[in-house]
């Protein structure tokens, strides 16, 4: 993946196909899904929030480079849900924005994740099929 937020869904066949598969059937994936949390800091208003945000480059500098945006929803009386797909090499540099940028403005929470959707169709094939 190159560029800010690019998509993953232009790799070619030959490098999917090339993928380590997994005992469950699964191919291993050279990207990471990162879930963050940006829970609001009700210390401050609105107002604030954005003369922080726009004093740090916020909006310029996350995330960075080569991680794409999967979602970003805003969670009334929460603040936001951020799920990104990046490479694990990147998750330095998401860390260090995020400490740079959101800090003094948020809390905020990272959880990595994987698709599961896969996993659970092997998963459901094999119960039915008799298996655990």
């Amino acid at each position: 993946m190159t560029g800010r937020n690019s998509s993953p869904k232009g790799r070619d066949q030959a490098h999917a196909s090339a993928a380590p598969t997994f005992a469950n059937g699964t191919e291993e994936s050279d990207t990471i899904l990162l879930t963050v949390f940006l829970r609001h800091d009700q210390s401050n208003n609105l107002d604030a929030v954005q003369t922080k945000l726009k004093a740090s480059d916020w909006w310029d500098r996350f995330p960075p480079d080569g991680v794409e945006i999967v979602s970003w929803y805003v969670a009334m009386g929460f603040g936001q849900i951020v799920t990104l797909r990046t490479p694990p090499s990147r998750l330095a540099a998401i860390n260090v924005e995020l400490e740079r940028s959101a800090w003094g403005v948020f809390r905020t929470e990272c959880y990595p994740a994987y698709d599961f959707a896969p996993v659970r169709e092997v998963i459901r094939k094999r119960v039915r099929a008799g298996g655990k």
